[in-house]
């Protein structure tokens, strides 16, 4: 499958790009430069220009009036929610039309190449690069955790380039698939619908849809990446695959250079627009692949899938918190609080069969709670909600 990107690679772009990917021995990098940059700067100017603008617009009560920090994570959210859907659309699309793809062996897998895989590896790294630069701006908002996962996604969704498991880039890229429910439930929480029937049916997607594209697509897939570099890792023959530890040889991919033409880029553009083949960058697929590559992204791949079953049993932590009724209290307790009309908690009440500590019900639905992000009803809605249950106790008492 040609790159179905419309707009192809600008050659000054190109020139500038070639040094550095065979000094990095990756390639097809040049060839996709210009989706990448352009994946960039579209994740750069939602998160600076179009979600505050779209969302003072449609939330003018409450993304004006939160705090800094939380703004800066709003918008944040706004990029994650575009780019989980946009990416996984295109990863879709191409599985279902790239022929080539579709009949790969584990050779082809480990080391072919098709120009609609090469544009998915190279949103996905725009948007890992799009992350880094966000996590070194603001540090002390994200934190050394999310800056460390920033670095290995980008390094192991860089390596695609070589190529090296061009195949699996849509097929991993499949994970995002929960990312649009987890942004929504975070957003319910900042829009006062922590425990509403919106955020039980999203907990529900969310959960269902993490197990099933991470843990049970994901591990399936991990499998098969698994075997198929075992595979690579035991050819029988004693050459390797250029590697980045030996830079000088990094250049076997590339055209050979000429007094016509300096850089080669011609023929490897004419090389990539051709249906060439998907072997066209690695001409001696029986050749091993490097340990220290195999090793790298085998061992990200094993750590990914590790935080993906630590992430899940989070997960429905946080969903049963937004839903979970308070302890009961005893006879006595609740006397005590009766006592003072100003210290009484709120009662449990159940919503379509769901537990909830809520405020006031309107219709069988929470109209405000507190959630782990903070998001509360106002204080007068508060005290309003405060004074009907008051009321509604004296009568009962009386």
């Amino acid at each position: 499958m040609l790159d179905p990107f419309p707009v192809p690679p600008p050659q000054l772009l190109v020139q500038t790009t070639t040094p550095l990917a065979s000094a990095l021995a990756l390639p097809t990098l040049p060839l996709h430069i210009h989706e990448l940059l352009f994946a960039t700067l579209t994740y750069h100017l939602i998160c600076a220009y179009l979600s505050p603008i779209l969302s003072r617009r449609l939330f003018p009560t409450i993304y004006p009036n939160l705090p800094r920090r939380t703004r800066l994570n709003w918008d944040v959210h706004v990029v994650s929610l575009f780019q989980s859907i946009f990416v996984c659309a295109a990863a879709l699309w191409v599985m279902a039309v790239d022929d080539e793809r579709r009949h790969m062996d584990w050779k082809e897998r480990v080391w072919g190449y098709t120009g609609g895989g090469g544009m998915i590896q190279a949103f996905a790294t725009g948007y890992f690069l799009w992350d880094l630069q966000i996590c070194l701006r603001y540090f002390g908002v994200f934190g050394i955790g999310l800056l460390m996962h920033a670095v290995a996604a980008l390094v192991v969704f860089s390596l695609g380039f070589r190529p090296f498991v061009n195949f699996y880039g849509p097929t991993f890229i499949l994970y995002e698939l929960s990312s649009p429910f987890l942004n929504f439930h975070w957003f319910f929480d900042k829009l006062q619908m922590t425990g509403s029937r919106a955020q039980w049916y999203n907990g529900i997607l969310l959960l269902a849809s993490f197990f099933c594209c991470r843990l049970l697509w994901g591990t399936y897939q991990s499998l098969r990446v698994y075997q198929d570099c075992w595979a690579a890792l035991h050819v029988q023959n004693t050459t390797t695959l250029p590697s980045l530890m030996t830079p000088a040889t990094s250049t076997s991919n590339f055209p050979a250079h000429n007094n016509n033409n300096p850089t080669g880029i011609p023929e490897m553009m004419q090389q990539a627009t051709d249906n060439a083949g998907i072997m066209r960058f690695h001409p001696e697929p029986q050749d091993k692949i490097p340990t220290w590559l195999a090793l790298t992204y085998l061992g990200s791949n094993v750590v990914l899938n590790t935080l993906n079953f630590y992430w899940f049993g989070k997960m429905i932590e946080t969903v049963k918190k937004r839903f979970r009724a308070p302890p009961a209290k005893g006879k006595k307790e609740e006397e005590e609080e009766g006592e003072g009309e100003e210290e009484e908690e709120m009662p449990d009440v159940v919503v379509e069969g769901v537990e909830l500590d809520g405020r006031v019900l309107e219709d069988g639905a929470p109209i405000g709670g507190e959630g782990m992000h903070g998001g509360v009803v106002g204080a007068r809605g508060k005290e309003e909600a405060d004074g009907e249950l008051r009321r509604r106790r004296r009568s009962e008492k009386s």
